[in-house]
């Protein structure tokens, strides 16, 4: 897939699966004359945050029509609770197309496919791929910043951040630290079993710088 498909896919104007746009990409596979069935989410998510900004990067109309954001208005589609909604609906209806976290589409068995970068490169998500995606980043003071779309030769483009929100003043500030700590270090090897990708040690250094202001 190319940015520019994905994105007249969900604006409802590429409609099977053998249009020319898909084929012309994927000239060995041969794909059904059948209608494609969009699934989307149906509740504010930080899944749809990094996927419609994506998607307004890539394509000036998806830009002007719908934007981004964590909840938008979609031209076409089905709406579902949650990733496991979205998983849940791909899962149980023939050729549909869907956005979910990489984790989720391993674990229910989601084909999922690989996309063309900004460099021209097809790409499939895989930890590695949304580590490189991410190896440039140059994050802002308050961490709020997208990397969709970005400059790695052997990045995901449609990549991003999982995000938590802490209290600056709690009572269970010292546990947390503990915690989040541990997550930001020792926890990081655990991340590729999982299929997420580690954050990079640019990252992880003003986290832990952060994290240490809380009181």
């Amino acid at each position: 897939m190319s940015g520019d498909v994905i994105a007249n896919i969900f604006l409802g104007k590429i409609t099977k699966w053998n249009d020319p746009a898909i084929t012309s990409l994927n000239p060995t596979s041969k794909f059904p004359d059948a209608s494609i069935f969009i699934v989307h989410r149906s509740d504010g998510s930080g899944t749809t945050g990094i996927f419609t900004d994506y998607l307004a990067r890539v394509s000036p109309e998806w830009h002007d029509l719908v934007g981004e954001g964590t909840s938008v208005k979609w031209p076409a589609g089905l709406g579902a609770k949650g990733s496991a909604g979205v998983a849940g609906l791909m899962r149980t209806h023939p050729n549909s197309i869907g956005y979910v976290e990489l984790s989720y589409a391993v674990q229910n068995v989601i084909y999922y496919a690989s996309v063309q970068n900004s460099k021209g490169k097809f790409v499939y998500p895989t930890p590695e791929s949304a580590a490189a995606e991410a190896s440039n980043i140059k994050v802002p003071s308050d961490f709020r910043t997208f990397f969709t779309d970005g400059s790695a030769a052997n990045g995901y483009p449609i990549s991003g951040f999982s995000w938590l929100i802490l209290y600056k003043d709690s009572p269970k500030t010292d546990q947390l630290k503990k915690f989040i700590t541990w997550v930001l270090t020792d926890g990081q090897q655990y991340c590729k079993d999982l299929d997420y990708a580690p954050i990079p040690d640019s990252v992880k250094s003003k986290e832990l710088a952060a994290l240490a202001t809380l009181k």
